[in-house]
């Protein structure tokens, strides 16, 4: 077989091998899917939420937080800090209530993603965690709900080596939760050629003032992360699978795969 013909082969196998991948690429980022209006009744839109919402928890009573202002990077954002909202969703008004922050707290490079509520049996005081992005780092805000004064106290930040990339956060206890990594690397250019090259290797860290560890890995960009009202299983969105993830909680908080 002459040069020309070598050449030839190995550049058609070459554009195959693309071709396959941006293919794939695309069915995972559902380039192709259309998606059309949706025009459900008694909808309405929340007056003051002009920032966008990124998450909404609700406690069993009915009272939903909500956190607003997400900037992330190559995403559309403002120049306003974050904020959390509180809505209760028993009021037929459906006025959000913006929560006021603690003045020890650096409001300005607020910047919430995932949120969740832990309340404690004990004396039912509610705490609210808070995935905040400051510079566009990783790391966890701990606050003490004040219904009464509709206010939020801030008790902790929680950073550690293995939160680099947290997405969502479910609370499991005042000073422990799981929280989704949705990239592997922290350098914004390697995140951008991991979406593309799509490496399942996200994953789900536990932490506790005890011990942090990773409980499961191998997911597209790991995303939201939820419990089941009897605690006995944690769901986690796999955004490129197009999937959510079903695993069983153990004693020793390791999570262990269901379907």
């Amino acid at each position: 077989m002459g040069k020309v013909a070598i050449i030839s082969v190995a550049i058609a196998a070459l554009s195959v091998l693309v071709g396959e991948r941006v293919l794939n690429i695309s069915k995972r980022h559902l380039v192709f899917r259309e998606v059309a209006n949706k025009h459900l009744p008694n909808c309405v839109t929340l007056k003051n939420i002009e920032h966008g919402s990124e998450d909404i928890t609700i406690l069993g009573n009915g009272l939903a937080f909500i956190s607003t202002g997400l900037k992330f990077p190559g995403l559309p954002t403002s120049d306003v800090p974050g904020r959390i909202y509180t809505l209760d969703l028993k009021d037929p008004h459906l006025k959000p209530v913006e929560l006021r922050m603690p003045r020890n707290f650096d409001l300005e490079s607020f910047n919430p993603h995932g949120i969740s509520v832990y309340t404690d049996p004990s004396d039912d005081t509610v705490y609210l965690f808070v995935v905040n992005h400051p510079q566009f780092k990783s790391q966890i805000e701990i606050f003490k709900y004040v219904k009464d004064g509709a206010s939020l106290v801030h008790l902790k930040t929680i950073k550690h080596e293995l939160l680099h990339s947290v997405n969502d956060i479910v609370a499991v206890g005042a000073e422990s939760f799981y929280a989704t990594n949705d990239h592997y690397f922290s350098n914004e250019h390697l995140k951008t050629l991991e979406i593309l090259l799509l490496m399942p290797w996200t994953n789900v860290v536990y932490y506790s003032p005890n011990e942090v560890k990773v409980v499961s890995e191998g997911y597209h960009f790991a995303n939201g992360i939820n419990m089941s009202p009897d605690q006995r299983y944690i769901y986690v969105a796999n955004i490129f699978n197009h999937s959510v993830n079903v695993l069983e909680k153990k004693e020793d908080n390791t999570l262990t795969p269901v379907k």
